[in-house]
């Protein structure tokens, strides 16, 4: 079993919270993650008829049942268990790590969570693997580093890449979803991401949403792998699929709220700046957006038009992951003035903010820095960060650090 960054994270929440709930994307080692639980956690898969039948018939009967140590998969697809989990949580308050659910493909999932167990749960979301999963590596320094306020002499002196650049390019192409990576093979990886999209938009957002056009959603879906990495202009894609804005606009709160899709809000802090104020999205895997696009080749990859918005997503969803898996919170946005200067990720947290611009290059032109640099200055930040595929950490000015992302 690979070993996963969020264990540390899991088993620090237990001793916080009488629950702890994991969610993420299907198939990206929820299940897998219980395992780490230990002896003396009973198991429940509601998506077992017999799991299901043991606790719908009485949730409240059921938790007095088993008080303890009960994890329960995929959660969302029985609603009145987090009112009573509720229940079995207030009986017996002051007791921790006594609950695990697991939750995926549910956009209301967190507000279900949120109106039922507020102050009784702590939620962590998980991911497909990072490039450190996917190669049997340590979490990266450069995310504590960031939460303890480095200065960016700290970040050259002690981070060093941690994957040659052919695994970093690989990891890039395929992705992170866990099976594709411990089963491997292309032909494999290739049938796996056809019925991953298949079951996503059959079982999963079909179950979720019966009323849903599937054929639409399905050219939806399609649509997402184009518009990855861009601006969001709701009016264009209600357009490209005959739909009203109101619709389009769900269609992206439920890709959203599945964790196939990442909106960025735009950084909008400065009143007086003319910013863009419209979204900005991702696929949050870039293995899935190559298998969308239909992208055979890690050299057709290198040739699309494309690539680098792919690379940018890559990078984006590498840095998100990282935090969420150390329980690092922040909020990420995107920056873009109408002049068009921007800087493709901005972070803000206890650790203030920090914009992040992405390269693919080896070697980064100092006019290209300028918009980072302006931001720098603006909002007054401790520290920039340009993430690149250079060989090695490297000063760009006093408050700019450039970062190979071989180093994430």
């Amino acid at each position: 079993m690979v070993p996963r960054h969020t264990t540390k994270l899991l088993l620090e929440y237990l001793g916080f919270f009488p629950c702890v709930g994991l969610i993420g994307p299907r198939q990206c080692g929820k299940t897998t993650l219980l395992g780490e639980l230990g002896k003396g956690w009973m198991h429940f898969d509601l998506e077992r008829q017999s799991d299901f039948e043991a606790i719908a018939r009485d949730p409240d009967l059921f938790f007095r049942l088993h008080p303890d140590r009960v994890a329960i998969d995929e959660a969302q697809a029985f609603p009145p268990l987090f009112q009573a989990l509720r229940v079995a949580i207030d009986a017996d308050r002051s007791r921790t790590g006594r609950f695990v659910i697991t939750g995926s493909s549910s956009p209301d999932l967190t507000g279900r969570i949120s109106e039922s167990l507020a102050g009784r749960i702590g939620l962590i979301e998980m991911s497909p693997f990072s490039l450190a999963e996917a190669i049997r590596k340590p979490p990266s320094l450069f995310f504590s580093g960031l939460s303890h306020g480095w200065k960016p002499e700290r970040f050259v002196k002690e981070l060093t890449p941690r994957a040659g650049i052919r695994k970093l390019h690989e990891y890039w192409f395929w992705g992170g979803y866990p099976q594709p990576w411990v089963e491997g093979g292309d032909r494999f990886r290739q049938v796996w991401m056809e019925q991953y999209v298949q079951t996503y938009l059959h079982r999963d957002i079909g179950t979720l949403f019966p009323r849903l056009n599937r054929n639409r959603f399905r050219r939806f879906v399609q649509l997402l792998a184009g518009l990855s990495g861009t601006i969001l202009n709701y009016s264009d894609v209600a357009r490209a699929l005959n739909v009203s804005q109101p619709i389009a606009r769900e269609y992206f709160e439920i890709a959203h709220g599945s964790f196939l899709w990442r909106t960025l809000p735009a950084f909008t802090r400065n009143v007086l700046k003319r910013v863009v104020k419209s979204p900005r999205g991702y696929l949050r895997d870039s293995g899935l957006l190559h298998h969308l696009l239909r992208i055979g080749e890690l050299d057709d990859l290198r040739g699309h038009p494309q690539m680098g918005r792919s690379w940018e997503g890559t990078i984006v969803e590498q840095i998100l992951r990282g935090l969420a898996a150390s329980g690092i919170a922040c909020d990420p946005f995107h920056y873009r003035t109408h002049g068009g200067a921007e800087v493709d990720l901005v972070l803000e947290g206890t650790f203030g903010v920090i914009p992040i611009e992405i390269k693919y290059p080896q070697t980064v032109r100092t006019r290209e820095l300028r918009p980072i640099n302006d931001f720098v200055d603006e909002y007054s930040c401790r520290l920039g960060v340009v993430i690149n595929n250079d060989e090695r950490p490297r000063l760009y000015g006093p408050r700019l650090v450039g970062i190979p992302a071989a180093c994430l």
